[in-house]
């Protein structure tokens, strides 16, 4: 590997290194074949009662219809493959989003990729909260330490060296993670601090991370509290109908002596009673969530923030690259009183500022302040200072000394030697009153400052001050200073960024408010800068801003009461986030927090969605948060927001559906072997209508749109299940109707009525069982109809589009059609030919059912409006 120069690879080798080398991922568990998730739908209670029903017909003599049944078990694999196949492809595309990224140089420029594409050869770019994504050489390194317990177990971070070595992935394949000082990073481990450049020997399985790469596939993700309320709910439903398919068997065994008919008639009921939909609901609605939200540029690793974004009561926002563009520029300089505004050339006394804050910065800046100063400088400082300043092109300058940010001084300090001089240059920046802290400034001094940064930071600007300091450097041996304060700094002045409003901000701000979620900014910036900026923005500033360092003076309770009205928080340290997230917590909202930094970790995992920037976050931020924002735009939060009530909205009408479609199926199986009458079902019709049902369920639901009023009512009640007791009652109401109008109908058609003989003509048993199942797959229509929409009447949802609705039903209408007017079909089926009138009064049926729901839910509507 060429080692010469930091270039980087080409673009063309990496791709061959790519093909040659694969991808940079742990080995993965094979994918299942069609024939294991063939096995695994034959394990549902469903299909195994199918069988077993076939397997009765067959004892019988009655081989078509063991065939019919063996039929749809078939068809019940297909649509399970189907279904299993989009949802796996669905995660697929997913994973791939959610793959970590690296930074590396390709053809001399920096650029983004997916950790997975990082080949042998790579030169990584890395940075404090960095996840390292292979094992590399280290070449440069500023003060890079790594955190290596994922490898070593210890969690006390090491130090890193670089080398200067030829690489070979053979000549450090013996190097092991643990210890200072050594010249490799590793897979896996995380940067904690500094930075630097390293070159990459292994990738994948061939990496220390390999190694236990066989105990992470192994691992199996616990289930979440929805599906095990679910699994509850499915158990419970079973156990009743496994309990009444034995009452039913020993009744009708006793009563009329057939006791195989009696089992067919009991694995009816049992089938009728499953609601095996609940689970492939939720898998469906989960993996296709992910996938819409990941569609306006949101990624979701933790499908529990799906069901939680729809009850979010407070969104906690940063400043900077969510609310504003990221892209600073450099509005105003001020030095001793003076201002100037990036209009015309830079006068003389304002260039040691400017100087001064390039070399408090990064020599290859990923930040955009540091960014617009380096643009700044190059277009305003004469030709001798500005190459005085590209440290990074001449090697006689030497970055000596780095004095970080920290939680007691926001300011940082860059020391620089120059060669052939004993004498040190010291550049500091920071929050203003910091680096005239570090100036040892008089009081009036320090206040006509702080006046002239609250002037700038109410026009909005973000603002730092910069100082400058001149040291003796130590001898031999010697330590430099521990702290910055040891040094004797001037102060120089200040600096002032303009940071825009991202477009859309404002109406994402008041969507959010109109949809009862509070927004609030949380930032590290000045007081003023932050009303300023929320004001433009929408957001509640008339309680003031809450200081970093007032925050710290209240107790947990006071706190609690604070932030129910404050919405501005500024120079918050990250560390603080999380006890705001505590706070607003303990005061019964429901918090989504957004992070990027390493230290923004604990509040993004203790918010109850932590959502993690995608562009500029760090690895570590994004490992800990719910969501991940790839754009770092607030408008997609709220996005989120929207798509997530639409979410649980859709998935509380299919769960409400089931519940609702099993009543008559069950009650017209039971009702009938009570009544003495002929029975309307057998294995064949329930197996018919659950290939209506799933698909209605979990893909038709899934597609509708959102409820006009998503986004104009308060959240969800926190803690409230997805399907209440209100709930469950309406569909159980929902279902009655439709029980009582087929089942009457069902009735009315056996009666020796001589009205309804006159009217339809005498009907035998085949042709009565016929028009009641008709009657209830057109009333089941009614249902899916009816709850497509909570609130609107049924027309208003009608001129609404979804494709797979009007698919599903034409389907329906095609097969049934084919089952009625194609006699050996219908012989299978137990049916007999309907005259128009008959077919006309089943259809009508089916309506009235309509009619009915539709009034039930105005009814219900006036008396009780909706709560979220």
């Amino acid at each position: 590997m060429d080692t010469s120069s930091p270039q980087g690879l080409s673009q063309a080798e990496a791709r061959a290194r790519l093909q040659a080398h694969g991808f940079n991922e742990l080995p993965q568990a094979r994918r299942r074949s069609v024939w294991r998730m063939a096995a695994e739908v034959l394990r549902e209670p469903m299909l195994q009662l199918l069988l077993a029903a076939g397997g009765i017909y067959l004892l019988l003599g009655d081989r078509g219809e063991a065939m019919m049944l063996m039929t749809f078990v078939a068809l019940t694999i297909g649509i399970s493959l189907h279904q299993e196949r989009r949802t796996e492809r669905v995660l697929e595309a997913l994973r791939d989003l959610s793959s970590p990224r690296a930074l590396v140089l390709r053809d001399g420029q920096r650029c983004r990729i997916a950790g997975r594409e990082v080949v042998p050869g790579d030169w990584l770019v890395l940075a404090e909260g960095d996840r390292v994504p292979a094992d590399a050489v280290v070449r440069e390194a500023q003060a890079l330490q790594a955190d290596e317990s994922l490898l070593t177990g210890e969690s006390v971070p090491v130090r890193k060296a670089a080398s200067g070595e030829a690489v070979s992935s053979a000549s450090w394949a013996a190097v092991r993670p643990g210890g200072d000082d050594l010249p490799m990073v590793f897979a896996g481990s995380l940067v904690v601090g500094g930075h630097g450049l390293a070159e990459v020997v292994a990738t994948g399985a061939r990496s220390q991370m390999g190694a236990i790469g066989q105990a992470l596939q192994a691992m199996e993700a616990m289930p979440s509290a929805l599906q095990r309320q679910t699994r509850q709910m499915v158990r419970l439903f079973a156990v009743l109908g496994l309990g009444l398919s034995a009452l039913v068997i020993a009744l009708h065994g006793c009563l009329r002596g057939d006791w195989l008919a009696a089992v067919l008639n009991g694995i009816t009921l049992a089938m009728s009673m499953l609601p095996q939909e609940f689970p492939l609901i939720l898998t469906v609605f989960m993996a296709m969530g992910a996938w819409r939200l990941s569609a306006v540029r949101v990624l979701v690793r933790r499908a529990s923030a799906i069901e939680t974004l729809g009850a979010a009561t407070v969104l906690c926002t940063d400043k900077t690259g969510t609310l504003t563009l990221n892209r600073m520029a450099v509005a105003e300089l001020c030095v001793a009183g003076q201002t100037w505004r990036v209009t015309h050339s830079l006068p003389e006394a304002f260039h040691p500022l400017l100087e001064y804050g390039v070399l408090a910065s990064q020599t290859e800046p990923l930040d955009p302040m540091e960014q617009a100063l380096w643009r700044l400088a190059r277009e305003q400082l004469p030709e001798p200072e500005r190459t005085h300043m590209q440290t990074h092109l001449h090697p006689d300058w030497r970055l000596a000394r780095e004095y970080a940010l920290s939680p007691e001084l926001l300011a940082m300090s860059h020391v620089w030697a120059q060669p052939g001089h004993r004498q040190h240059l010291i550049a500091a920046k920071g929050a203003p009153e910091a680096v005239a802290d570090l100036c040892h400034l008089p009081e009036a001094l320090r206040a006509e400052w702080r006046q002239q940064a609250e002037a700038m930071a109410a026009r909005g600007l973000r603002v730092l001050g910069v100082a400058q300091a001149r040291h003796e450097g130590p001898a031999p041996g010697e330590p430099w200073p521990a702290i910055q304060h040891d040094y004797d700094f001037e102060f120089l002045g200040l600096i002032g960024w303009l940071d825009p409003l991202r477009p859309g901000v404002q109406a994402a701000v008041a969507r959010c408010r109109e949809a009862g979620i509070r927004v609030a900014m949380v930032t590290g910036d000045h007081p003023a800068t932050a009303l300023a900026i929320a004001e433009q923005a929408g957001i509640d500033v008339r309680a003031g801003a809450l200081r970093g360092e007032a925050l710290e003076g209240l107790s947990d309770a006071d706190l609690a009461l604070r932030v129910r009205d404050t919405h501005v928080f500024a120079r918050v340290m990250p560390e603080q986030k999380l006890r705001i997230v505590r706070a607003l917590q303990a005061s019964g909202e429901i918090v989504a927090m957004t992070g990027d930094g390493v230290n923004d970790a604990p509040s993004l995992k203790a918010a109850d969605i932590g959502v993690a920037m995608g562009a500029r976050g760090t690895d570590v931020a994004r490992e800990a948060a719910s969501l991940v924002l790839l754009d770092d735009d607030f408008q997609a939060i709220a996005q989120a927001v929207h798509l997530g009530r639409r979410i649980n909205d859709n998935l509380r009408k299919a769960m409400a559906f089931v519940l609702a479609v099993h009543v008559p199926i069950a009650g017209l199986t039971l009702w009938p072997l009570l009544a003495g009458w002929p029975l309307l079902f057998m294995p064949v019709h329930i197996a018919f209508l659950e290939l209506i049902i799933d698909p209605v369920c979990s893909v038709v639901f899934e597609a509708e749109a959102a409820e006009p009023d998503a986004m104009r009512r308060p959240p969800r009640r926190p803690g409230a299940p997805l399907i209440d007791r209100a709930q469950v009652l309406w569909s159980l109401l929902q279902g009655a109707v439709v029980l009582a109008c087929v089942g009457g109908w069902y009735a009315w058609l056996l009666s020796p009525d001589a009205g309804a003989q006159a009217w339809l003509g005498a009907l035998d048993e085949a042709q009565s069982r016929t028009a009641g199942f008709v009657a209830l797959v057109v009333a089941d229509v009614a249902l899916i109809l009816s709850n497509r929409t909570l609130t609107q009447p049924v027309w208003v949802a009608l001129g609404r589009a979804n494709g797979a609705l009007w698919r599903m039903l034409l389907a329906t209408g095609v097969v049934l059609g084919g089952i009625l007017l194609w006699a050996p079909l219908r012989g299978l089926f137990h049916f007999g030919p309907l005259s128009a009138p008959v077919l006309g009064g089943a259809v009508a049926v089916g309506v009235a059912c309509l009619l009915l729901l539709e009034l039930l839910k105005a009814v219900r509507a006036a008396a009780a409006p909706r709560a979220a």
